[in-house]
Formats: structure tokens, sequence, C-alpha cells
């Protein structure tokens, strides 16, 4: 999951919710230098995650006072636009919520869904044509294109997890985001003006 979230989305803070050990964020950290840290949140914390983590820093010097940990209810996080929110294995409303909390600070986000529950997760009117988790991760894809952001839907190796639906959203430009940017120069550096003579 990493690997396709870097390959798409640079820099921010990590933003890891329901991120247990936060072995994810963390490798986020190690594929790209460009982040400044990362928030781990959990309401409840694996007694070893601090012990991972010291690991992972002994490989990794440069993950050293760039990841925090907190052990709190996601709902209470403050989030910002500049940040890259992510989840893996959100397993059922928990997707949903993690959506809800990126799409309404704009920020970008990326979800490994899971544990679909067909009688809380939206299904839409999909689930006669196909099957009833398909359809709850399309509703979620359909919901934040809806909130005008560019969604893209990929998929890992099935052999490391069967749940293996990736849902990656980022805000959409539009003239309103346009209207506080200044122009690129469209003058590349290697441009060499004719000469006058």
């Amino acid at each position: 999951m990493a690997r396709r979230v870097r390959r798409l989305f640079r820099g921010g803070r990590i933003v890891d919710l329901a991120g247990g050990h936060g072995l994810l964020a963390q490798v986020l950290l190690i594929l790209d230098n460009s982040s400044p840290q990362a928030l781990i949140v959990d309401t409840t914390l694996p007694r070893s995650s601090t012990r991972l983590h010291e690991v992972l820093v002994e490989a990794w010097p440069r993950l050293a006072g760039r990841v925090a940990f907190e052990q709190r209810s996601l709902e209470s996080v403050a989030l910002s636009d500049a940040d890259l929110v992510v989840s893996a294995h959100a397993c059922g409303a928990l997707a949903d919520l993690v959506l809800e909390r990126a799409s309404a600070v704009r920020a970008r986000v990326a979800v490994l869904p899971c544990c679909h529950n067909l009688a809380v997760n939206d299904a839409g009117s999909l689930s006669g044509w196909m099957d009833g988790a398909l359809a709850v991760d399309v509703m979620r894809a359909v919901s934040l294109e809806q909130q005008s952001y560019c969604v893209r839907t990929l998929t890992i190796p099935e052999a490391i997890t069967p749940k293996n639906r990736l849902l990656l959203g980022e805000p959409a430009i539009t003239p309103r985001h346009l209207a506080g940017r200044r122009r690129p120069d469209r003058r590349s550096a290697a441009h060499v003006p004719p000469s006058a003579g």
C-alpha cells in the first residue's frame, strides 16, 4: 500500500488513523523523506508499537523525532488540508470515518477498506449488480468524486491481503483553488531567447 500511495502523494504530515503499530506511516516516511512527520492515532495502541518504532529507528535513523503516537479518539484529531490521511484495513464504518474526516478539511486520503458491514455501510442501489462489499467501495469512490476529489482506485496483490482495494483521493484543483496561486513561468531553464542580431 505504501508504495502505491507514495507514487501519487508526496509531502505533508502523514496522519495514520487507526494506525496500530504505525507501520504504514513509518514506511511512508522511509519511502519519501518529503513528509516532515507522521502522527499515528488509535483508540488503543499496541504495547509493542514503541518497540517496533525503536527497531525501525535503528535501521532508519532519519525516523527519529519524526513519529508521534497518540492514544485517543479518531474524531478528536485536528487535521489540515496539507495532511496525507491514511488507514490500512479500515474495518467497516472506520473507512467511512477516515474518508469523512479527510474530505472535511480537503486533505489527501488513502484507505484500504476491509470487513464491510452491509447493514451499516452504504452500497447504494448497486448490490443487485455486484458484490455488496465492492458496491460499498464504489459508493465511497463516487462520494469522494461528488466532493470534487480526483479519485484513483487501485489494488494491491491478493497474496498480501484479499481485502486489497485501495481508494486514493485528492482535492481537484478548481478555478477557486487556482485564484491564490501564481502562474508558473512557462520558460524552461534551458530556454535561450533568440538573439537580437
